[in-house]
């Protein structure tokens, strides 16, 4: 879906792509209306605004949100810029802007709507997806920077490690391969588990690229094995063992597993 395709697929920025919280699931094949709560605040926003005028930029934010829900997201851009240029505190606009200019490979644009929505809210969630924005950029500095931000807010598990793995695909961006799993393996993103959740698969999955890229390919088989028995059908697992071979883990496994040497960058 965009067009800086990195070999570590599927990229942080389609596991987060997510729709914003305002967004509401079509019901019956209709469409339901923007929440009471964001047309209102849009309203108060643009009160030196004509009535009409308010109206439609709610409007406007309705069409966001619907194109936003449909995957497409530069018709969801197009439709909020009005309200960019009119309504810019509101934080439902900043969060639908930054998730639609993230998804959509805009990744200036993206960072910066993310950071104003965290500006104005002090929520943490995006986070991760604006230090995605960083590293697409090539800003590694600024994502180390989000990273710590987002350590001093404690934020939730499945938030956290996210953003390890962003940092830790921004360190391999770079070469530091080493220091890029054992940001995942110190972190406790190895220990093996019988009831995984999403956020472990994710751990998982980015560990195992990381071991082939640094090529370990014996624990690359590991833990895309991993993945595949906890979930056959997540990411392209399948297709990432078919290429290493034969790789299923061994059940009686208890050690996790070790960051590659790191005497020298791989």
């Amino acid at each position: 879906m965009d067009v800086w395709v990195r070999t570590d697929e599927p990229t942080e920025r389609q596991r987060r792509g997510e729709a914003p919280r305002l967004v509401v699931k079509r019901g019956g094949g209709k469409e339901r209306p923007l929440p009471t709560e964001v047309a209102a605040e849009i309203r108060k926003a643009a009160d030196s605004a004509t009535a009409h005028r308010r109206e439609v930029l709610v409007s406007y934010m309705q069409d966001a949100m619907q194109s936003y829900e449909r995957a497409r997201y530069n018709d969801a851009i197009k439709s909020i810029r009005p309200l960019l240029d009119e309504v810019p505190t509101v934080p439902a606009v900043r969060e639908l802007a930054g998730l639609a200019c993230y998804r959509a490979g805009r990744w200036r644009d993206g960072a910066k709507h993310l950071a104003s929505y965290f500006e104005l809210t002090g929520d943490p969630q995006y986070l991760p997806a604006e230090m995605d924005c960083q590293r697409a950029l090539e800003h590694p500095r600024s994502v180390a920077k989000l990273f710590e931000q987002i350590k001093e807010h404690s934020p939730e598990p499945d938030i956290l490690a996210e953003a390890r793995i962003v940092y830790a695909g921004s360190l391999a961006d770079r070469g530091d391969l080493n220091g890029a799993i054992a940001v995942l393996v110190d972190a406790g993103g190895a220990k093996i588990l019988r009831n995984p959740s999403g956020r472990h698969l994710r751990q998982w999955y980015a560990l195992a690229d990381l071991y082939e890229r640094a090529g370990d390919l014996p624990l690359a088989r590991e833990w895309f094995g991993r993945v595949a028995l906890a979930d056959a059908d997540a990411y392209d697992v399948r297709d990432r063992l078919e290429a290493l071979g034969s790789g299923k883990p061994r059940k009686n496994r208890k050690k996790t597993a070790k960051p590659v040497s790191t005497k020298k960058h791989v």
